[in-house]
């Protein structure tokens, strides 16, 4: 089909440099969305919501447990959006997994409000999905089967995540205090909010 439109109306391909600086921001971005997370002891949805869970119920670290329940979508990814996307995820889920066991070591808060900070969770983390998105990548999960929704039947990744983040918060009332599951809430609506917002198709072409 692409070779039907002429070569000066195709998107144009990300470079390598390109795609390796939007993948280490918008994991970087998510790492710190995360140290500001468990700072507050919140969750929030998608696979990552999950992982929390798993880790404060276990004690297991968030970067282990996240990095295994996502090891089942790539099947999903490899098999519904190709190889390239598979491979950008799975990058991108490993450095994540890395970054959130390093990153609370660099950045400490002596004061940070709940309010403000499931805001600014949700700000910094939304930034970071639009960056790995727009990059052929996603955080893996949930997130893989929101982007194939929306590239087959152009239901909204962000509406795909919220049902997901509801059974995810359903579920958190029963690890953590309810007053952190409504902050939790609100983290995750400001990222859904800003996927949904921003994440068009046809807004961004580049591949």
């Amino acid at each position: 089909m692409t070779d039907q439109i002429p070569p000066k109306d195709r998107p144009r391909r990300h470079t390598l440099l390109e795609d390796v600086q939007g993948l280490v921001f918008g994991t970087g971005m998510a790492a710190t969305g995360l140290v500001i997370l468990t700072h507050l002891g919140l969750v929030t949805g998608q696979t990552a919501g999950l992982a929390l869970l798993l880790s404060y119920a276990s004690g297991y670290s968030f970067g282990l447990v996240f990095f295994v329940v996502n090891i089942p979508f790539y099947w999903l990814g490899f098999r519904r959006i190709g190889l390239r996307f598979t491979i950008k995820t799975f990058v991108s889920v490993a450095m994540l997994s890395l970054m959130s066991l390093y990153f609370p070591q660099l950045i400490s808060f002596a004061s940070l409000d709940p309010i403000f900070g499931a805001v600014l969770f949700g700000a910094v983390t939304g930034a970071g999905l639009l960056a790995l998105f727009r990059h052929g990548s996603s955080l893996g999960g949930v997130g893989i089967l929101a982007l194939y929704l929306q590239e087959k039947t152009g239901f909204r990744a962000g509406f795909t995540q919220l049902l997901f983040d509801a059974c995810i918060f359903a579920a958190a009332f029963f690890v953590i205090p309810a007053g952190a599951v409504f902050y939790s809430m609100l983290g995750a609506l400001v990222v859904n909010l800003i996927i949904t917002f921003n994440h068009r198709r046809d807004w961004y072409v580049a591949t």
